[in-house]
This record gives structure tokens, sequence and C-alpha cells, in this order.
């Protein structure tokens, strides 16, 4: 019965993280593919091949991104994009959607360095990721402070926190070993080497 019950359990082990993973990535294909291939399937109808929509995005987005560049139309993304930013309700979702994509693919990429804090009162130390090192952009008596996003375990949701720069240690961990540690409660503990250092 033990032998049973051991086999069961490493049978979970194995097979629930392969079959979450296909989860995702189908749905993720499926959700990507569904942005150009519904207009597609319009005109496609039966010859239409799943994978086609995917492409048809990817070479949309890889269009529109050449476009910027150039004179004419880029002048006009940054018509639209300045028009966006002045629609009440509008500029709140589209600043914080545009803050976000440029914090994970700008040249200036948030969530780049890994930072160790010291919850006060206390010795205990949580991890998180520096968003901001700026913060007299954001509000000048703050010029001395970094905000610092701390995750939450098993989750996509965490809190921001305004701590002062000397309180704040950068280690030498990998952004995304640092994720996969803290969203797991810690039971993912692959790291590389920590190296601190205030800032």
């Amino acid at each position: 019965m033990k032998s049973l019950l051991k086999n069961f359990i490493n049978g979970i082990l194995t097979i629930v993280p392969i079959i979450l993973a296909i989860f995702v990535v189908v749905k993720t294909f499926l959700f990507l593919d569904s942005l150009m291939g519904n207009v597609l399937r319009t005109y496609l109808k039966d010859d239409y091949i799943p994978g086609v929509g995917l492409l048809a995005t990817l070479i949309l987005i890889t269009l529109l991104g050449w476009l910027s560049t150039k004179f004419i139309t880029g002048s006009i993304i940054k018509v639209v994009d300045r028009l966006l930013e002045k629609i009440p309700l509008v500029k709140t979702i589209y600043s914080v959607i545009k803050d976000t994509v440029h914090s994970f693919l700008g040249e200036k990429k948030s969530f780049s360095k890994v930072a160790l804090v010291t919850i006060p009162g206390t010795e205990m130390k949580s991890l998180g990721f520096i968003t901001s090192e700026a913060l007299e952009d954001f509000y000048h008596p703050l010029k001395e402070y970094i905000a610092v996003y701390v995750p939450q375990t098993f989750q996509v949701a965490g809190f921001t926190f305004l701590i002062p720069k000397e309180q704040v240690e950068i280690i030498d961990v990998k952004p995304e070993n640092a994720m996969k540690f803290i969203l797991s409660g810690g039971m993912t503990s692959k790291g590389n080497p920590v190296k601190e250092h205030s800032m």
C-alpha cells in the first residue's frame, strides 16, 4: 500500500507540472493566435491554419515597430500617444500599460535589480525588485528613497514600498531566480552566489 501511494505521489509530481505547463502554453498560443486569427478566419474560412494568426500578429507588431522609426508614421504614432495621454480615465489606463511594458522591454528595464530589505522592527528580510531609483521626479521629498516591489507568494500581486536608499541591499541574484524563489514560497532555492552591497 505504501509503495502504491508513493508511486501515485510520484505520478502527481511528474505529470501535474507537465500538464499545467502545456495548458499555459496552449492557452497563450490560442490567445495570441486569436488576435489576428479572428480577422483572418473571415477571409480564409476553411483554409485557416492554426498559428497563422500568431504569425500575422508578430509580423504586424514588427511592422508597427519599424513604422514608428520613420518620420511620417512615427509622427502619427506620437500624435496618437499624446492624444491618449490627454483623455480623462483613458490616460490613466494607457500610461500604466505603457510604463509597465517599457519597464519590462524598454532600455531601462525594471525588475532587473534584486533587493534585500529588512522588515522594520524585526531582523526578518524580504526579497523585492527595484522599480524606481528616481522618486524625486514623482515627489521631491522622496529623493533619498527608492521604490521596491515585493511580490506575494503563490500570486502575482504584491506591495510597493518606498525605502531609504541606505536601507536597501542589492544582491547578485538573477531576477528570474528571485521571482521563482518568492512565488514558490522559497521552495525553489536555486540561485547564484550572493554578493551584497548597499545603495
